[in-house]
């Protein structure tokens, strides 16, 4: 029934394997985005051959080195073919012709902006001296090729928007005035095109273009640039590293080392807190590259580390000043001990504004009294918790009722409370750590304090994942550390969150020396023998093993006697003298 302690080996990737797999990714010429960015190079096809179909919608986080990336992307997938070129020829002053470039055939371009005005994409006419010029906007140029645009911009100049899809639609440019009340100053043909458009959005801007335009977003190759990738095979790290190697190429950066990879792929799982999804991002990769290289002009393991090393000290004043708070005299929460509805529960805090969440322990408390059956959610009742919390605390108390098997009312109410919080909590991140502490108040059993508890509970008793797994062990870790490490500090957590832990180096050494643990739980039963050294049921055919639940159901029928004797089970007395143990 107890759950065995997670060693240092399960924490950090397989190295061997890295290290082959990696070698051959750097010897490599290819980029390896085949094996990355598959639904993308479909999509890019897919626009190419299509001949009926000349639009295409793509999700990116818009930044100058995504768009930039995806434009490279095109362009290496362009068919190579020659571009009807044209240029104006001017017969006389203010009057041109249109003539067909023959001479030197250009190859179809891709041309991108992350923002634009008119006159940049449709061109503009330029005086000297009484004679006017016409100067060819980003359009006619991309004529034969591609055209990258962000919707944000186009949507924030509707004109500018309905213009483009005009001239895209008829294969023709028409020069217009840019004064409505004045003619054009010359006589100029129209340039006749034939533009493959992608246009580029987060979803939010997506989905505001297809309230505008619901049928040509209907009808267009739609797709999403991938942030991260699930790493399975041994080509895809291949390509991946591949990938970084190319990147940095690109940025005129020496070659990176098997190490920097190494070190990159804890980085990188860390980011996406799943071991086996990396990043695929070159707005991330390009940071990390960039980080490394100020190290030292070169890109290893180490010049990685010191820059990972800075930056979390950079941005670690504030996370410090609470963590120094929380393990101050004045704060209650112990880290040795035990105590009787006392538990060490985790949270992660995300200010808006500071660049990365970190965890924050919590001290749950729960007290038990005669009452109708009720459980107190302090948190509940004083407008301090979101419907997500309310949810997990109606969960507990459904698991307990059915372990129960009671055939009427329970003869107590129970008040629970996250001690020392003056913010809003919200998620059933705690359910775990909640159900527990009600347990343990209940059975009059102490809690081991060298613990902390996070995980969700369903129905019957199995414990799901959380988020910000991460950084609630590194809080609690901290805790542990300013207080005094003892070898038996540690977290009890879902098992099924074990894919998702990327720890920092200090508690991954930690974990090797065996000063702090981690304990995966699958199920309820598992999280309180752990926590009180007592299983929740006895096992079958030994009568006289203590349980939890039988110590529960005893203080119950005691309770519902209806003429227990003064100084019983109940009575005040007793309950003062229960206070005193604690």
């Amino acid at each position: 029934m107890t759950s065995s302690t997670l060693s240092w080996q399960e924490l950090v990737p397989d190295e061997k394997r890295l290290k082959r797999l990696f070698s051959q990714g750097l010897s490599s010429s290819a980029y390896g985005l085949e094996s990355l960015q598959p639904r993308l190079l479909n999509a890019i096809d897919q626009l190419n051959h299509n001949p009926a179909c000349s639009l295409a919608l793509i999700k990116i986080e818009q930044h100058p080195t995504n768009v930039k990336t995806l434009a490279q992307v095109v362009e290496q997938r362009l068919i190579p073919r020659d571009a009807e070129q044209w240029i104006y020829h001017a017969e006389k002053a203010n009057q041109y012709e249109l003539q067909k470039v023959v001479a030197n055939h250009t190859q179809s371009a891709v041309y991108y902006a992350d923002w634009i005005e008119s006159d940049q994409l449709f061109g503009y006419f330029s005086e000297q001296q009484g004679c006017w010029t016409p100067e060819l906007g980003l359009l006619q140029k991309a004529n034969g090729g591609t055209l990258i645009l962000s919707i944000d911009c186009l949507l924030a100049q509707p004109l500018m928007w309905c213009r483009l899809k005009k001239f895209i639609s008829d294969k023709r440019f028409v020069w217009f005035s840019p004064d409505s009340r004045r003619p054009l100053p010359i006589r100029v043909p129209d340039y006749p095109l034939s533009v493959k458009l992608i246009l580029v959005g987060s979803r939010e801007s997506l989905a505001e273009f297809s309230e505008v335009e619901p049928e040509l977003h209907a009808n267009a190759i739609y797709t999403e640039v991938e942030d991260t990738v699930e790493m399975v095979s041994d080509e895809q790290f291949v390509n991946w590293a591949a990938w970084i190697a190319s990147e940095a190429k690109s940025l005129a950066f020496p070659p990176p080392d098997v190490g920097f990879l190494l070190r990159l792929t804890r980085e990188a799982t860390r980011y996406t807190h799943e071991q086996n999804r990396f990043p695929i991002s070159a707005l991330w990769l390009h940071k990390q590259l960039g980080a490394a290289y100020a190290q030292g002009k070169r890109l290893t393991a180490a010049s990685l580390s010191a820059a990972l090393t800075q930056q979390t000290w950079r941005e670690s004043y504030l996370p410090e000043t609470l963590q120094r708070d929380l393990a101050a005299s004045h704060s209650l929460l112990e880290t040795q001990g035990e105590r009787i509805g006392q538990i060490n529960g985790l949270s992660v805090l995300d200010l808006p504004g500071h660049p990365r969440p970190w965890g924050e322990p919590a001290r749950l408390s729960c007290l038990i009294h005669y009452g109708d059956g009720e459980i107190n959610d302090v948190e509940r009742k004083a407008e301090l918790s979101g419907n997500i919390h309310a949810k997990g605390m109606m969960i507990i108390e459904a698991w307990l009722r059915s372990e129960l098997e009671l055939e009427q009312q329970l003869p107590f109410s129970a008040s629970m409370v996250f001690e020392q919080s003056y913010a809003e909590v919200d998620g059933d991140s705690a359910s775990l750590a909640e159900l527990a502490v009600l347990i343990s108040a209940l059975a009059l059993k102490p809690i081991d304090q060298s613990f902390a508890v996070t995980g969700s509970v369903d129905q019957f008793g199995n414990v799901q994942p959380v988020g910000g797994l991460n950084e609630k062990i590194e809080g609690f870790y901290q805790l542990c550390l300013q207080q005094g490490l003892t070898g038996k500090q540690g977290v009890i957590l879902p098992e099924r969150n074990c894919c998702h832990l990327s720890l920092s180096d200090d508690v991954i050494e930690a974990v090797k020396h065996q000063q702090f643990h981690l304990w995966p739980v699958s199920t309820v039963e598992q999280g309180l023998q752990l926590l009180m050294s007592i299983p929740w049921i006895a096992e079958e055919g030994d009568d006289e093993q203590e349980s939890l639940l039988s110590i529960i159901q005893e203080r119950i029928d005691d309770a519902q006697q209806p003429d227990k004797a003064p100084g019983g089970l109940f009575s005040s007395l007793r309950w003062l003298n229960w206070l005193k143990r604690d």
